[in-house]
């Protein structure tokens, strides 16, 4: 059995390498998988790589198998699909998701692994995660039939929105982003784009998802009177100014955030991490969500990558990551 395997480290703010770990042979219990994909969550991982994560979140944004700690040396990283070399018989040979970094090779519990379906094809799998952070988000939201919504923010996570509110009835959705290239994911997806300038107002609901603060401002002046913003970006370590001062409060505008770390209380009762994770996978089975993933390259040449993605260079929303799996 091969116990080596390479792992991606931020090893300071800016600065990743690739470094050789050795792995403890697979329990009873646990699975010994390896890596075909993963993905980069641009927004998450960026700030990360950027060193942007403020002491005060260094426990909460801590991912499950995360080793260092913030700014770094740290192992960070949460959208990975592998196969299942040794295991539960039920498990091996089997497509698994798994939150864990970027490595080639991993052991965990049996548990930590979602077995994808056999109608999701490995490389749209590493969506799961973002799925899933839609999924929660629109149970936070409770859309309703006939709502006129705008998403604002076509990033991953505002595309993963828009996708799934492309199939409620009955609804108008409207995919918003400062970003003229973004009306041809729109279209992939089945939503109408617009502009910020030119984005259609009086919104029950609005899903923010640009992570800044002009995104949010803009939120707030498409909403109806009694309308909803649900918030899904996060800042890190910056300070956003709004204006709750106007008519914020005559119009009796709602501010609510979303965050994926906690099971939305309209679903808690019934559904757990694990339920929300298979359900993400499943909705995944749509081609729609290969508009997602707008660029790829090998493993080896991450430390290279990342910071073209953190500068905005490398342009898009989903990077993939292709391993040998061989």
């Amino acid at each position: 059995m091969d116990l080596t395997a390479r792992a991606f480290w931020l090893g300071s703010p800016g600065h990743g390498e690739l470094r050789d770990v050795g792995l403890f042979e697979p329990g009873d219990g646990e699975v010994l998988v390896r890596a075909l994909y993963s993905g980069v969550s641009r927004g998450t991982e960026t700030l990360v790589f950027r060193g942007g994560v403020p002491e005060s979140q260094h426990a909460a944004m801590r991912a499950p198998f995360q080793e260092g700690d913030f700014p770094a040396p740290v192992k960070y990283g949460y959208l990975s699909v592998g196969r299942v070399e040794h295991g539960p018989d039920e498990l091996v040979g089997r497509t698994v998701f798994c939150l864990y970094p970027h490595q080639s090779r991993y052991v965990v519990p049996a548990g930590a692994v979602t077995v994808v379906p056999d109608t999701v094809p490995a490389g749209r799998a590493i969506l799961a995660g973002t799925v899933e952070t839609a999924v929660n988000a629109l149970w936070d939201a409770g859309p309703l039939v006939g709502d006129r919504i705008a998403v604002v923010g076509g990033g991953m996570i505002g595309c993963s929105v828009a996708a799934l509110l492309a199939r409620f009835p009955g609804v108008r959705v409207q995919l918003v982003d400062a970003d003229a290239a973004r009306a041809a994911t729109a279209r992939a997806l089945g939503v109408d784009f617009a502009l910020p300038e030119d984005a259609l107002g009086e919104c029950d609901l609005v899903v923010h998802a640009s992570a800044t603060e002009q995104g949010l401002v803009r939120c707030l002046d498409l909403l109806a009177p009694e309308g909803t913003v649900v918030e899904l970006s996060w800042y890190g370590d910056r300070r956003v100014t709004l204006p709750l001062g106007e008519a914020f409060h005559s119009r009796r505008l709602t501010l609510r955030s979303s965050q994926v770390g906690t099971v939305s209380p309209h679903a808690r009762a019934s559904r757990g991490y694990a339920d929300r994770l298979a359900l993400a996978l499943d909705l995944l089975a749509d081609p729609v969500f290969d508009a997602l993933i707008t660029g790829e390259s090998a493993f080896e040449e991450l430390p290279d990558v990342l910071p073209r993605l953190a500068d905005g260079a490398y342009k898009g929303l989903c990077h993939r990551v292709l391993y040998d799996a061989d």
